[in-house]
C-alpha cells in the first residue's frame, strides 16, 4: 500500500519536500546543510529514489540509484579548490597582491575603489567568491581607516564585483560548476562565451557605483600619501609555501584551460593539485578549513532534487515551461535569464541552479534547434543565477558574510541600503546580458 502511494503521488511528495526545503533555506532559521541532509534522509526513507540502479522492463529505461544523482564531479572540484585556496592563503600571497595593487593607485579613493573591485572580480573568477571577499575585507578596513572614510561603499562594491567576476569561469561561482557538469561545458567554454559580457557588465556597473559613491570617496593629501607608501615587504609570511602554492594553482588552472585537448575533467586537476599541496601540510589542520557545511549541503540537495526528478517532477515542469513559451527558444532564454536573476536574489542561487539544470537538460530536446544549439539556455541560467545574487543582501553567501563582518566592525549594512545599489547593478547586468544573448544567439 505504501509503495502504491509513492507510485501514485511520488511527484507531489517529492515536490513538497523540495519546496519545504527551499522555504527553510530562504528563512535561514535552520542551517542550510541540516535542511538539505534532512530532506535527503526523508527522500530516501520514503523510497522516492532507489538505492540501487536497475533496468525497468516496463519502461525500457535505466533507473538511476540515489548515488547517481549526486554530482560527484561538482563535489570533488569544490573540495579540491577549497584546499588549494586555503593552503595558498596561509602564505599571505592574496593580501600581498591586494596591497601591491593599491599602492599603484597612490591612495586616491576612486582609484582605490576601482582597484579593489578589479582585484576582487579577477580573483573571484578563479577562487570561490566567499574566499575572495574574506581575503579582501581585512585590507579594506585597513585602507578605509587610513583614509578616514566609510568602508561600506568599498565593501558593497567588492561583493557586487565578486558576483560579477565569478560569473566568467567554470570555477568562479558554484552555479557554474553545476551547469558545467550537467551541460558538459568546459572551463574554456565559459571563458570564451562569458568573459566579454562579464567585462562589459563590470565596467558599466563599477562606473555607476563610483558615480553613486562619489561624495564618500574623498581623502586628504596626507592620507593618500600614506596609502601610496604602505609597507608590503612583510606581508608574505612563508615564501616557500607561496611559490609552491602559486605554481600548483597555475598548473591546475592550466589543466582546466587545456580540457578540450586532454579531455581530463576539471575536478581531476583540482584533486591532484590539492593532494600535492597536502603532502607538505598537516592534513587535519587543512581539512578543518574546508567548508564542509557547503559540501554536505550540495550532497543533500542533489538527493532531494534526484527524488523529484525520479518521480517525473522535472519533466512536468519542463513541459509547463515549453507550453508557457509556446516552444520558442527566444522566449525560453529570456524567461530563464530574468527569472533566474530575480529568484536568485530571493533564494540561494545554488539550490535554484541545481533544480533548473536538469530541467533545462530536459527541455532542450524539445525546443527548436538553432545554429548555436541550445547553449543560450545554459548561458541564460549562468548569467541569471550568478548575477542575480547581487539583487539583495541574502542573494549570495558572499553578500551575507560581508554584511555580518561589516556589522561586527561597527558598520552595519541594512537590507535596503544594499538593495539600493544591488538592484540597480542587477538590472544593468541582466539588461546587458539580454542584449548579448539576443545578438549572439537569438538574432
Amino acid at each position: 500500500m505504501f509503495d502504491a502511494l509513492i507510485q501514485d503521488y511520488g511527484m507531489i511528495i517529492s515536490g513538497a519536500i523540495l519546496l519545504i526545503a527551499y522555504i527553510f533555506i530562504a528563512s535561514e532559521k535552520v542551517q542550510k546543510s541540516v535542511v538539505a541532509l534532512s530532506g535527503a534522509a526523508l527522500t530516501m526513507l520514503l523510497g522516492l529514489v532507489p538505492f540501487q540502479g536497475h533496468y525497468d522492463n516496463s519502461t525500457a529505461q535505466y533507473v538511476k540509484s540515489v548515488f547517481e544523482y549526486i554530482e560527484f564531479d561538482v563535489i570533488f572540484l569544490l573540495v579540491g579548490m577549497m584546499i588549494i585556496v586555503h593552503i595558498a592563503a596561509k602564505s599571505g600571497v592574496f593580501k600581498w597582491m591586494a596591497l601591491e595593487l593599491l599602492k599603484y593607485t597612490k591612495g586616491q579613493p576612486k582609484l582605490v575603489l576601482l582597484a579593489l573591485a578589479a582585484f576582487t572580480a579577477v580573483a573571484s573568477a578563479f577562487l570561490d567568491n566567499v574566499t575572495t571577499v574574506v581575503l579582501i575585507m581585512p585590507v579594506t578596513f585597513i585602507i578605509a581607516k587610513e583614509l578616514e572614510c566609510d568602508p561600506v561603499p568599498f565593501l558593497i562594491t567588492e561583493v557586487l564585483a565578486s558576483n560579477i567576476g565569478g560569473t566568467a569561469t567554470l570555477i568562479g561561482d558554484p552555479p557554474n560548476i553545476i551547469i558545467g557538469a550537467k551541460a558538459g561545458l568546459s572551463f574554456m567554454d565559459f571563458v570564451n562565451e562569458l568573459t566579454l559580457i562579464v567585462t562589459i557588465i563590470f565596467a558599466v556597473s563599477i562606473s555607476v557605483l563610483i558615480f553613486m559613491f562619489r561624495h564618500s570617496l574623498v581623502a586628504g593629501d596626507e592620507k593618500m600619501k600614506h596609502i601610496a607608501n604602505l609597507d608590503n615587504s612583510k606581508t608574505i609570511t612563508d615564501k616557500g609555501l607561496m611559490i609552491r602554492s602559486m605554481i600548483t594553482l597555475v598548473l591546475v588552472i592550466s589543466g582546466f584551460v587545456t580540457h578540450d585537448i586532454t579531455h581530463i575533467p576539471a575536478y581531476v586537476f583540482a584533486v591532484a593539485g590539492s593532494a600535492f599541496l597536502l603532502l607538505f601540510e598537516n592534513p587535519k589542520e587543512i581539512y578543518k578549513d574546508v567548508e564542509w557545511l557547503t559540501i554536505f549541503f550540495f550532497i543533500g540537495l542533489f538527493i532531494i532534487i534526484g527524488g523529484f526528478e525520479a518521480n517525473g517532477g522535472i519533466s512536468f515542469l519542463a513541459q509547463k515551461l515549453i507550453e508557457f513559451t509556446n516552444g520558442s527558444l527566444d522566449a525560453a532564454t529570456m524567461l530563464i535569464l530574468w527569472g533566474s536573476g530575480i529568484l536568485s536574489g530571493i533564494v540561494d542561487n545554488i539550490p535554484y541552479t541545481a533544480t533548473m539544470a536538469p530541467m533545462i537538460a530536459e527541455i532542450q530536446h524539445t525546443l527548436p534547434y538553432s545554429g548555436t544549439g541550445h547553449y543560450p539556455l545554459w548561458w541564460a541560467l549562468s548569467l541569471g543565477a550568478c548575477l542575480g545574487g547581487n539583487l539583495t543582501i541574502i542573494g549570495a553567501a558572499a553578500n551575507v558574510i560581508v554584511s555580518e563582518t561589516s556589522s561586527v566592525n561597527g558598520y552595519p549594512i541594512s537590507f535596503m541600503r544594499f538593495m539600493k545599489y544591488g538592484a540597480l547593478v542587477t538590472f544593468i547586468s541582466l539588461s546587458l546580458s539580454s542584449v548579448y544573448l539576443y545578438l549572439k544567439y537569438l538574432n
